[in-house]
C-alpha cells in the first residue's frame, strides 16, 4: 500500500518532538517497516532532506522568489484534496528538475503550487525543508543508518560499511530492506561509483598527531588544491570531486597523465590537483575551481591553467579491496605503480622538530600545512577521525552561508550584499546555527559574483536581510572564539574573516558545532576564563 505524504509529515513531526536517539531510531524503524519496497530509497532521501539519492546529479533548480512566492500560497485550500504518496511528490521532484529553456520558470512554479495544493500547511512545510535540504528534525546519517539496520534486522556494522563504499544512505536502505543482510553483506566498490572520501580531525600541531599516532606519524604536505579520486578499468578513466561530482571533462589533462603514468589498468587512487601559475607556484583555489566548472573551451583553459597532480592514497587495485591494509601498506603499493614526481610530498619521522621543518617547506610552497597520517590507520571512507589529522599554523572553519544583510556606505552604493550569516552544524539535530557575521577578505570583484549567488538561492527577505538555501561553503580565519547568548550556537567568532570560497564542500561537509565547542574549550588550556559568577583569576 503506497504511503502518504502525510504519514511522512507525521514522521518529521515525531522526530522534531524529542531529542533522545533510541526515539528518534524508533520512529524511523517504525515508518521503514511500514513503506514499500519501491519507496524506501525515496522515503530515506526525503528524512535526510534530499529531494533525489545523494548520488544522483539532478537538483530542483528552482530560484528563491519562486519557491517563496509558491510558499506562500501552501496549505490555504479550503479544503485538502485526495492523499498525495511518497512517489507523487517524488515524481513531481522529477518533472521540475527536468524542466527547462523558455517558460521553465512558470512550468515549475506550476508544478509546485498543484503538488502544495494537496498538501496541508504541515505537509507544505516539510515538502519545503526537503526542497531546501534542510529539515531540522535530528534526522542525522548515524541515527537513520541505526534504524535502518534495526528495520532489517542486520548488524549496524554491516550497514556502516555499506554505506561508506556505496555512498548513498538511500541506496543502503533499499538493499537492507528489500533484499536484506547478504546483499549488504555483498557490497563491495564498484569503479565508476565515487566513495565518500576519508576525513581528518584537526590537530593542534604535530606533537598532537605524535602522540596519538603512538610517537610515529606519516607528514604530507596539505596541498592548497581540489580533492579528486581517479577511477581506471582498462582505457575508461574517470575523475570525480570531493562533492562526489564527475570532473572527467573539466580536466581531461589530469586523465590523460592518469592512463599514461599509473602502472596499472584498474584501481582507485586518490589525490590533490593544484593550478599553478607561471612562476611554478599554486595558483588561487578559486582560479582552480575555474577548471572543474569549465565545460567550453576546455583545451583553452587548461593552457591558462595548468594542473599538477599529487596522490596519496590507494583503494582498490586490480579487483581487490585495499581500505582493511595499513595505511603503510597501502602508499607502499601506491609508490610502486607511479614516479615520486606524482607522490605527496612527505617523510615518516617521530621528531617533532622535523616535521615542523617540513610545515614550515609547505608554507613557503604556497601550500596549507600538513597531513598527519597514523602508520597502522585503515581507511574509512565517509569518516572523520584522529587516524588522519589536518595540521595548519592557523585555525580555520569550513562554515556556510545562510543569509546576508544589505551593505552600507561604499558597499550600498554598489548594491552588494556583504554581511554574511556564517553557521555551523549541529551534528545531534543536523541544523544550522549562525556563529557570527562577517564581511571582511573578498575583493570587489567576489562581492559582485557572492551577491550574484545569494540572491539566485534567496528564500525570503526582510528590510535589511536576505535568508538564503544553504548552499555556499566558505572558509574563515578567526582571533577567538568567544560565548555569545545572542546566537542558539551558543558561539561567536571574533574578527572572522573569509579567506576563500569552498566549492569542492557541500553543507554538510562544513564543520560542527561539536568541533566548536572543542575549540572554544581548548583556548583556556593557557588562559584563566573569566568567572561571570565570581570575581575572575
Amino acid at each position: 500500500m503506497p504511503t502518504h505524504f502525510s504519514e511522512f509529515a507525521d514522521l518529521c513531526r515525531k522526530l522534531a518532538s524529542t531529542t533522545k536517539r533510541t526515539e528518534k531510531v524508533a520512529y524511523l524503524v517504525d515508518f521503514l517497516r511500514g513503506v514499500d519496497p519501491d519507496e524506501v530509497s525515496v522515503a530515506v532521501s526525503f528524512i535526510t532532506g534530499r529531494p533525489f539519492p545523494e548520488s544522483d546529479e539532478r537538483v530542483l533548480v528552482v530560484g528563491g522568489q519562486t519557491i517563496w512566492k509558491v510558499h506562500r500560497g501552501a496549505g490555504q485550500s479550503a479544503l485538502v484534496q485526495a492523499q498525495i504518496t511518497l512517489l507523487e511528490v517524488y515524481r513531481t521532484f522529477e518533472k521540475i528538475a527536468k524542466a527547462s529553456g523558455p517558460g521553465s520558470r512558470q512550468r515549475k512554479e506550476t508544478l509546485l503550487d498543484t503538488l502544495l495544493s494537496g498538501l496541508s500547511r504541515e505537509e507544505a512545510d516539510y515538502l519545503m525543508r526537503i526542497v531546501f535540504g534542510e529539515m531540522r528534525i535530528g534526522a542525522v546519517e548515524g541515527v537513520v543508518m541505526d534504524a535502518i539496520a534495526e528495520a532489517a534486522l542486520i548488524e549496524p556494522e554491516k550497514v556502516r560499511r555499506a554505506n561508506m563504499l556505496l555512498g548513498s544512505l538511500p541506496k543502503v536502505a533499499e538493499l537492507a530492506l528489500t533484499r536484506g543482510r547478504a546483499a549488504v553483506a555483498a557490497v563491495g566498490l564498484t569503479l565508476f561509483v565515487p566513495i565518500k572520501p576519508m576525513l581528518a580531525e584537526m590537530a593542534e600541531g604535530v606533537d598532537e598527531a605524535l602522540k596519538e599516532h603512538g610517537g610515529k606519524s606519516a607528514f604530507e604536505f596539505k596541498y592548497d588544491g581540489a580533492r579528486i579520486q581517479i577511477h581506471r578499468k582498462n582505457e575508461e578513466v574517470r575523475i570525480f570531486s570531493r562533492r562526489l561530482t564527475d570532473v572527467t571533462a573539466s580536466i581531461p589533462d589530469i586523465v590523460d597523465l592518469a592512463r599514461k603514468r599509473i602502472q596499472a589498468s584498474e584501481y582507485l587512487v586518490e589525490g590533490e590537483v593544484v593550478a599553478i601559475g607561471q612562476n611554478g607556484r599554486p595558483l588561487p583555489f578559486q582560479d582552480l575551481m575555474r577548471r572543474f566548472r569549465r565545460v567550453h573551451e576546455i583545451g583553452a583553459m587548461a593552457d591558462s591553467i595548468p594542473l599538477k597532480l599529487y596522490l596519496f592514497e590507494i583503494v582498490f587495485l586490480d579487483g581487490k579491496l585495499l581500505i582493511d591494509l595499513p595505511y603503510e601498506e597501502r602508499w607502499a603499493t601506491l609508490s610502486r605503480l607511479v614516479e615520486n614526481e606524482l607522490l605527496a610530498t612527505r617523510i615518516v619521522t617521530g621528531d617533532a622538530r622535523e616535521a615542523r621543518e617540513l610545515m614550515d617547506s609547505a608554507i613557503e610552497a604556497g601550500h596549507e600545512g600538513l597531513m598527519a597520517k597514523d602508520l597502522r590507520s585503515t581507511y574509512t571512507p565517509g569518516v572523520r577521525g584522529k587516524k588522519w589529522f589536518k595540521v595548519k599554523p592557523a585555525e580555520t572553519l569550513d562554515v556556510v552561508i545562510v543569509a546576508a544583510d544589505w551593505g552600507s556606505g561604499r558597499r550600498s552604493q554598489k548594491g552588494w550584499l556583504s554581511n554574511y550569516h556564517l553557521a555551523v552544524r549541529d551534528e545531534e539535530t543536523g541544523e544550522l546555527l549562525v556563529v557570527g557575521k562577517t564581511f571582511k577578505g573578498l575583493t570587489d570583484q567576489e562581492f559582485t559574483q557572492i551577491t550574484a549567488k545569494l540572491l539566485k538561492l534567496k528564500t525570503k527577505e526582510t528590510e535589511y536581510t536576505v535568508h538564503v538555501k544553504p548552499s555556499i561553503v566558505v572558509e574563515v580565519a578567526f582571533n577567538e572564539i568567544q560565548h555569545s547568548p545572542h546566537y542558539k550556537s551558543g558561539f561567536a567568532l571574533r574578527f572572522a574573516r573569509i579567506t576563500r570560497f569552498r566549492e569542492d564542500k557541500r553543507p554538510e561537509d562544513a564543520d560542527s558545532l561539536q568541533r566548536l565547542s572543542r575549540l572554544y574549550k581548548d583556548q583556556f588550556r593557557f588562559k584563566s576564563p573569566l568567572d561571570l559568577n565570581g570575581a575572575g583569576s
